[in-house]
C-alpha cells in the first residue's frame, strides 16, 4: 500500500510573521484595556475618597454647629487662685466646661478679634497664649488666644455671640462682679471691667465680644485719675 502524502503544510515565513505581528497587537489591545480599567479603578478610588472627606467635612461642621446652637455662657467656673493664672494643662476639658466645641480648623463664617487687659494691684497679668487650642489633639475652640499680646479670636463656623465667660471657664479662672480668681472685692479693693474705656456695671462675664472691643479687667483700690486704655491698636487686617 502506498504511503500518504502528508496533507499538512508547513507556514510560510511571510505567515508566520503575520501571525506574530497579530500576537503582538493582540498584545497591545489588551494592554490597553487593562491600564483603562486601571485608570477608571483609580477614578473611582479618588471619587470615594473625595467624596468621604467632604461627608466628614460636612458632619465636622454641622457638628460644631450644633454644639454652638445654646446661649453663650454668662458664667465663668475655674481656679479660685491668685494670680498669675497660667494656661490649664487640658485645653479640651477647660472649652467643654465653657459649653464650646473644639474644631480640626479655624472657622470663617464669624471672624473678629478683641483684646484684653487684666491689671492687679497696679501690675499687669499676662493672658496666657494657647487658651482653647488643644496643640497635642490638633484642635481648636471657635474662641481662643494665640499668643501673649491678649489678643483674642474669634473664628467660628456659625455667626454667634461669644462672651467673656466663656473665655475664662476656658482659662479656668472664676469671674463674678465681685471676683477674679481669688481675689475678691473687700477691704476697699473692687473689680471693675471697662469696654473701650467705659465703665460697666453688673456681671462681667456676661459681657459679649464685639469687633476691636478693648476690654479691661482692674481689680484693686480705685486710684484717682487711673488710666484706662479705650483702645486697642490692632495690626492690619485684623
Amino acid at each position: 500500500m502506498a504511503a500518504k502524502k502528508n496533507s499538512q503544510r508547513k507556514p510560510t515565513p511571510r505567515a508566520a510573521q503575520k501571525a506574530v505581528a497579530q500576537a503582538r497587537a493582540g498584545s497591545r489591545r489588551n494592554g490597553l484595556l487593562w491600564g483603562g480599567a486601571a485608570v477608571i479603578v483609580v477614578a473611582l478610588l479618588v471619587a470615594v475618597i473625595v467624596a468621604v472627606t467632604n461627608s466628614a467635612g460636612t458632619k465636622q461642621a454641622d457638628t460644631a454647629a450644633t454644639n454652638l446652637n445654646n446661649p453663650p455662657a454668662t458664667t465663668a467656673v475655674g481656679r479660685n487662685a491668685p494670680p498669675p493664672w497660667p494656661a490649664p494643662a487640658d485645653a479640651a476639658a477647660a472649652v467643654r466646661t465653657a459649653g464650646l466645641p473644639m474644631l480640626t480648623a479655624e472657622g470663617n463664617v464669624e471672624h473678629i478679634h478683641a483684646h484684653l487687659d487684666v491689671r492687679v494691684d497696679g501690675q499687669p497679668v499676662e493672658v496666657p497664649p494657647y487658651l482653647g487650642i488643644d496643640q497635642t489633639r490638633g484642635s481648636i475652640s471657635p474662641l481662643h488666644t494665640h499668643d501673649t499680646t491678649g489678643v483674642i479670636h474669634i473664628e467660628s463656623p456659625v455667626k454667634r455671640e461669644f462672651t467673656l465667660g466663656e473665655l475664662f471657664s476656658e482659662w479656668d479662672v472664676s469671674l463674678s462682679a465681685d471676683n477674679i480668681g481669688a481675689l475678691h472685692a473687700t477691704d476697699g479693693k473692687t473689680l471693675r471691667v471697662y469696654v473701650n474705656g467705659t465703665l460697666r456695671g453688673g456681671n462681667p462675664a456676661a459681657i459679649t465680644f464685639n469687633a476691636h472691643d478693648e476690654i479691661v479687667l482692674i481689680y484693686g483700690a480705685p486710684q484717682p485719675g487711673e488710666s484706662v486704655p479705650s483702645r486697642y491698636d490692632f495690626p492690619a487686617g485684623d
